[in-house]
């Protein structure tokens, strides 16, 4: 079944990118998966328990499988998710564009003023 999703990438939480995934306009699930481990997880298999990453060779060509396991709710879910390679690489270089490999910083004092101004 094609879902179409949309990775996103800030500055302001360096080491993650968010996944949304869409079915039409309703979004059905949203993810935020470790950068590092995603850009690895082209070339090889990383990740364990609720989130895995394997390079595939598919019909169209090379491609990536992200297996997602769910335990919200009382409810387990598991989905496995095919995304083209070369897509998937543009968008991390444009990621590294804003932060590069290895300059990630989290400004650990604006979060926990953040946090306790809730």
């Amino acid at each position: 079944m094609p879902l179409f999703v949309r990775f996103s990438y800030s500055a302001d939480n360096p080491y993650a990118v968010q996944a949304d995934f869409f079915d039409g306009l309703a979004v059905l699930a949203s993810w935020q998966f470790d950068r590092q481990m995603l850009a690895e997880g082209v070339r090889r298999p990383v990740g364990e328990g609720d989130v895995t990453f394997r390079p595939h060779r598919g019909t169209g060509g090379a491609e990536i499988r992200i297996g997602l396991r769910s335990h919200g709710d009382g409810r387990e879910g598991h989905a496995v998710l095919c995304a083209d390679v070369g897509a998937l690489k543009a968008f991390l270089d444009r990621s590294y564009a804003v932060v590069g490999d290895g300059e990630e910083f989290l400004d650990l004092d604006r979060l926990l003023e953040e946090f306790l101004a809730r």
